[in-house]
Formats: C-alpha cells, sequence, structure tokens
C-alpha cells in the first residue's frame, strides 16, 4: 500500500488558498482526479483539465450541495464514485465569547463551518455507499478540542464538526465509508483578512492570548511565530485519504507539533 490516489477522484472544498489549494496540489501530483470548490475564484496556480475542474459556489446556498455532486459528474463521467470528500472550508469567528456574540457572526460561521459541511456529506455519503465506500476528512482545528483558542462560534462551530466526524464514522463504517478530521493548530492561510482583524473582540483577544503564545512562541522547525505551513495539515489528509489508513475512522488527528497536548 502507499499513498498514491491513482484511480481515485476527490472534491476539496475552499480549494482556492491555503490548507485547500496545497491539498489539491498534493492529490493531483499522488495520481487523482480533483473537482476544487469554493467561494472565491479559481487558483491561478492550477490549470484546469482532464484531471483538475473547479465549481464556484457559496456553500451555504441551499442547493450547493447537489450543485456540486453535479458538478463532479460532469467533470468526470468516467468515474462514479466519489472516493474522497475533503470539507476544509472555513472561516474564522470574531473572538466574542457567549454573552457578547452577534447574532450574524454566529449564524454565518455555523452555517460555514458545521452545516455545509454536513449538507454535503449528505450527498456524498449517498454516492460513496452506491459505490463500495470512501474517504471523508474534514478540517477542524485546535478549537474543535479546546475552548481558549477562539471565539464561542468557531469553537462551537468545530466541536460540532468532530461529533459529525465521529458519528459518520460509526453509521457508515458497515458501508465502507470512513470519516475522519485532522486539527491544524494555526497555519499559514488567509481564513482572517486585515479587515476582519479590525472586528476581532479586543476581550475575547485577551482572553486567548495565553493560550495563542504558548504556540506563537514556539522554537520548532519549519514553524515561525507559531504558524505552520499548509503543507503540515496536508500530509495528515493525504495520508487520511488514502489506502494506508484503511483501518482508520473516526478519530482527530491533531497537527499542531504538540500544542493540543495543553
Amino acid at each position: 500500500m502507499s499513498q498514491s490516489l491513482q484511480g481515485k477522484a476527490a472534491i476539496i472544498t475552499g480549494t482556492s488558498s491555503g490548507i485547500g489549494l496545497a491539498t489539491a496540489r498534493a492529490f493531483l501530483e499522488a495520481g487523482a482526479l480533483v473537482l476544487g470548490v469554493d467561494l472565491s475564484p479559481a487558483p491561478a496556480s492550477i490549470t484546469p483539465g482532464e484531471t483538475f475542474r473547479f465549481h464556484q459556489v457559496d456553500l451555504t446556498e441551499s442547493a450547493a450541495p447537489c450543485s456540486i455532486v453535479a458538478a463532479f459528474k460532469a467533470a468526470f463521467p468516467n468515474h462514479a464514485n466519489i472516493d474522497i470528500l475533503v470539507n476544509n472550508a472555513g472561516i474564522m469567528d470574531s473572538l466574542h465569547g457567549v454573552q457578547t456574540v452577534p447574532d450574524d457572526t454566529w449564524e454565518r460561521v455555523i452555517a460555514v463551518n458545521l452545516t455545509a459541511p454536513v449538507k454535503l456529506m449528505r450527498e456524498v455519503v449517498t454516492v460513496m455507499k452506491q459505490n463500495g465506500g470512501g474517504s471523508i476528512v474534514n478540517v477542524a482545528s485546535k478549537a474543535a478540542i479546546s475552548g481558549a483558542v477562539a471565539g464561542v462560534a468557531y469553537t462551537a462551530s468545530k466541536h460540532g464538526l468532530i461529533g459529525v466526524t465521529k458519528n459518520t464514522a460509526w453509521f457508515y463504517r458497515e458501508e465502507g465509508v470512513r470519516c475522519n478530521a485532522i486539527a491544524p493548530g494555526s497555519v499559514m492561510t488567509n481564513i482572517v483578512t486585515p479587515a476582519e482583524m479590525e472586528k476581532m473582540d479586543p476581550v475575547g483577544g485577551a482572553k486567548i492570548r495565553p493560550v495563542i503564545n504558548v504556540q506563537s512562541n514556539s522554537k520548532l522547525p519549519g514553524i515561525t511565530n507559531g504558524i505552520a505551513m499548509p503543507e503540515d495539515a496536508v500530509r495528515a489528509i493525504l495520508f487520511l485519504a488514502s489506502d494506508l489508513s484503511l483501518g482508520i475512522t473516526g478519530i482527530v488527528m491533531p497537527v499542531d507539533n504538540g500544542w493540543s497536548t495543553i
């Protein structure tokens, strides 16, 4: 067995940048067919062709899951199964606690980070079951296993995604559908834009700073100010998507240089 994805086809959300873009590149190098999905335009660094297609859509729209599966079938008509789904798309919150979180922040973060993956999984699992199974990898966060690194909306959304991961792994284990999650620490992505930084709650920022500082002060190879590169997360995603992990389902794999131990 190897980490080759030759003969497999994947859907990856959030492919225009960061972990999603790096995952798409790695999957293509490993031999997979890839449908990239994002609200933003297609990444300029990957040329669409026989092995890579792109579908631009707002994942929170009610028609998005069905449109994504339809785009996959149109892109790769000779490939019946969706062998791999990587739910990577996500947004950060504004660091508010439960007392001050705005309704629009709560609703948007939950919609993108939790509801959208669930609805897409609902469509994809149906296809996987019809074709002998597949592998789902959900990109969670250190915030999925801690209450001290983000605001209440982001924390709840990622904790919820772990629950979805474990439930899916158990419910569909006999149909060959595996579902796992990774929990990256701080990764160099564009999940928080400069404009969004200005909206961050200073009170919430002060609450999480002591825990964030543990990671930001790391003196580890490949880590700058506590921030890793997307490729660190991609290696874990590639492993969980490949046949090397056939006996693994329902796990949460931290990718954070030990940050999850505190």
